[in-house]
């Protein structure tokens, strides 16, 4: 329950401890994991004094334990070695101080460190942190290169000679830091986010030279897997160590499997590429001599031809061609011409010979009524009719008489 103070009633320090201590003792016992990183075993102290460490986090506390609860483990627990402790929190008042109070200790193997390994690994490559397509290409040739390692150690020294043996102006921007240990986790993840953020760095390596499984345990701790994948810079692994692969590996952009292949795979060989580009040149310079002698001999080949040599001959050709098809057009259309006239005058004269006329100019005359309509039966006029008789030479008047079908001439 919260306590109610204000500057005019404050309560005392040994009263908030003791508030403190009562709130701890309600916890109870409780199964603790960390790795040991001080160990206090006095001769004829009937109390043994650890540190236990959080690998992933720059978090401790103190635990004590009696001599007897650590004997039963004394062989194979150490400084460095990972451990669960069974322990209920204390307060000590006087101090103002946590701790533990262990009354079990067991050692984690390396076969529940495996397993755990496992899940982790099951756990993170359901979040798609080790899909294919999140790797991101590394550049061709690095300017600036990121290097986090120990301290003085054989892998920052392979790095940087091979690298500089095979390209010399290539540059590091290395950072040393704790690869075992507890202090491992938090100062890489650190020189990581570092030298993501320089923009100049085009590649980070992460190196070490191998090492036991649990030397290796912090190049698996999630917190660095994690932040390995969000970093923008490609990162390249090179842990160095075959039998076990780290979750870094898994994560990286690259594995390299030694810091000497690291080197190999993000830098490349001067002598190499000047042999290439060498290679490249002379591929280009017989593709290009290749290439001119075809056009030379096409060229040769095309001034060969009759049409080059003579180039007015296909148009002489094409004038004899068009003058016979002239001449040819000429004489058809001529003959068209003939046919058409003489079929047009016999037409004419068989028109001719049966028009109206023809018949008139025989001897014949045609009479017409008033109104113009031929006469053509003698039932079609009466006596003393007027009619009009057209001849060959012209017209004149008919009167019809008295007797049936007779008529007589009127002018």
């Amino acid at each position: 329950m919260a306590v109610s103070t204000s500057p005019e009633t404050p309560i005392p320090v040994g009263e908030v401890s003791r508030l403190i201590g009562g709130w701890i003792e309600r916890l109870g016992a409780v199964w603790v994991e960390g790795q040991i990183t001080q160990l206090s075993r006095r001769p004829g102290a009937g109390v043994v004094f650890l540190t236990l460490r959080d690998p992933s986090y720059d978090i401790s506390v103190s635990v004590t334990c009696y001599r007897q609860v650590f004997d039963k483990v004394a062989e194979v627990v150490s400084e460095g070695a990972r451990v669960v402790v069974h322990a209920k929190p204390e307060w000590y008042a006087p101090r103002g101080q946590l701790s533990l109070r262990a009354a079990e200790i067991k050692p984690v193997g390396v076969g529940e460190l495996l397993a755990r390994l496992e899940q982790l690994k099951k756990s993170l490559s359901s979040e798609g942190l080790f899909a294919a397509d999140r790797k991101k290409p590394l550049p061709f040739l690095p300017q600036l290169i990121g290097l986090v390692c120990g301290r003085a150690s054989a892998a920052e020294r392979d790095v940087l000679e091979n690298a500089r043996h095979r390209w010399p102006a290539v540059r590091f921007a290395v950072r040393n830091v704790p690869v075992q240990g507890v202090h491992a986790v938090p100062q890489v993840i650190a020189a990581v986010q570092e030298l993501d953020a320089l923009p100049e760095v085009d590649v980070i390596i992460v190196a070490r030279g191998g090492g036991s499984v649990e030397d290796l345990l912090p190049f698996s701790d999630e917190q660095l897997v994690r932040a390995v994948g969000a970093a923008v810079t490609p990162v390249v692994s090179a842990i160095g160590h075959e039998p076990d692969s780290p979750l870094l590996d898994l994560v990286a952009d690259l594995r390299a499997s030694t810091p000497t292949d690291a080197a190999k795979k993000v830098v490349p060989d001067v002598g190499e590429e000047l042999a290439r580009v060498q290679q490249l040149r002379e591929r280009a310079r017989r593709a290009i001599d290749g290439f001119v002698q075809r056009e030379e001999r096409g060229l040769a080949a095309a001034l060969h031809r009759p049409s080059i040599q003579r180039p007015h001959r296909m148009v002489e050709e094409r004038e004899e061609q068009i003058t016979a098809l002239l001449e040819r057009g000429r004489r058809t259309l001529g003959h068209l011409l003939d046919r058409a006239d003489s079929e047009l005058s016999h037409t004419l004269a068989r028109v001719v010979a049966l028009s109206p006329k023809a018949t008139l100019q025989r001897g014949y005359a045609v009479l017409q009524k008033p109104d113009g309509t031929a006469v053509r039966s003698p039932g079609e006029v009466t006596a003393e009719d007027s009619l009009r008789a057209r001849v060959a030479e012209g017209e004149f008047r008919v009167r019809v008489d008295g007797a049936p079908g007779a008529a007589t001439a009127a002018e």
